[in-house]
């Protein structure tokens, strides 16, 4: 009586059967003890309320010391090499959602052949004026990769086809008469669509007081008030003409302005200064004199010099396609029984 209890064969058989199954309680070895207490104390194991808030402010702040310890090891590691001479060490990339986004196959990357940069032709009619080439120059200068061909003899279709052997994306024709340009001819490589404008008041370069000489940079563009379908097809159409990775470096800037179904053309570049304003206070606070006190306030102002050149655009008809006078299907022309309201417009 009292006495131990000896193992049978028949627990031996339930042992076993419970090992099979995978239930029996699995006891825990020292490395599993010594691994659990080496594991932080995080404040999602701990169940109540107060002293979990308390452990996150504690690690917050923490975090926020090491966070300031490393910033300022990170000056002194900047300032001492400026003084030595040698270059800064590299600064680390902010870890964010953007630059740890999931891989996707679609994404278009900078060499990718779908995504064709922009290279444009530039020719005019066959019997330009004076004021034509000097115009045609300041055009080269304000597209990027834009080249110009004679126009000779040749008919404006076989200029297409020629442009589209050479993976060209857009052409302009520079029509005049008089000896002034007076239209632009922009088509689309190569399946269109073609957009004639009439153009007027041309300003060239040489004739904007205090003109400046823009750079080789890529400029930004500016595109307003394209808001009908129609608007959106023609902003569409003029974007295409640009590259839209701009140079933020060069300060230049391309505006298309719309108003009133006139396109305004604008090249500027750009400046910010910081002048010192001086600001007086209220009247109830004044000096130990008695007299109010005036304190200067830093403001920033963007000062714009023009570049040329300045002209006017108005769209006279939007074909589909790539041009042709005789089988071409035309989306929109503009025709004088359209003007029976001033507060009508159509881009």
């Amino acid at each position: 009586m009292g006495g131990k209890r000896k193992k049978s064969d028949d627990d031996d058989d339930v042992e076993a059967e419970a090992e099979a199954s995978g239930w029996k309680k699995k006891t825990r070895t020292t490395s599993e003890r010594e691994k659990e207490k080496k594991e932080p104390l995080r404040p999602s194991m701990i169940k109540n309320k107060e002293k979990r808030s308390e452990l996150h402010a504690k690690l917050k702040h923490q975090k926020k010391l090491e966070k300031r310890a490393k910033a300022k090891a990170r000056d002194a590691a900047l300032k001492k090499a400026l003084e030595l001479g040698e270059e800064p060490p590299e600064k680390k990339v902010p870890r964010t959602i953007e630059n740890t986004r999931e891989l996707d196959e679609t994404v278009c990357k900078p060499d990718d052949e779908e995504q064709q940069t922009p290279k444009i032709l530039i020719t005019t009619c066959r019997f330009h004026s004076t004021r034509g080439p000097a115009f045609i120059s300041e055009l080269l200068s304000v597209i990027p990769n834009a080249h110009y061909f004679k126009r000779g003899t040749y008919d404006l279709k076989k200029i297409v086809e020629y442009a589209k052997k050479k993976d060209f994306t857009s052409i302009i024709v520079v029509h005049t008469n008089r000896r002034e340009p007076d239209a632009l001819l922009i088509i689309g490589v190569p399946d269109g669509p073609t957009a004639h404008f009439k153009l007027s008041k041309l300003v060239l370069r040489k004739d904007i007081k205090n003109h400046g000489n823009p750079t080789g940079h890529k400029p930004e563009l500016v595109l307003n008030n394209f808001t009908t379908r129609l608007g959106h097809r023609v902003g569409r159409l003029i974007q295409s003409l640009f590259p839209q990775d701009p140079e933020f470096k060069g300060r230049r800037v391309v505006t298309f302005h719309n108003q009133r179904d006139f396109i305004f053309f604008r090249h500027h570049r750009y400046i910010f200064e910081t002048k010192e304003v001086k600001k007086a206070e209220s009247k109830g606070k004044k000096d130990k004199d008695g007299e109010s006190e005036n304190v200067p306030e830093q403001k920033t102002i963007a000062r714009l010099q023009e570049c040329g050149p300045r002209f006017t655009l108005k769209l006279i008809s939007l074909q589909h396609g790539t041009f042709d006078t005789k089988g071409g299907e035309y989306e929109w022309v503009h025709k004088p029984e359209m003007d029976t309201s001033r507060r009508r417009f159509f881009l």
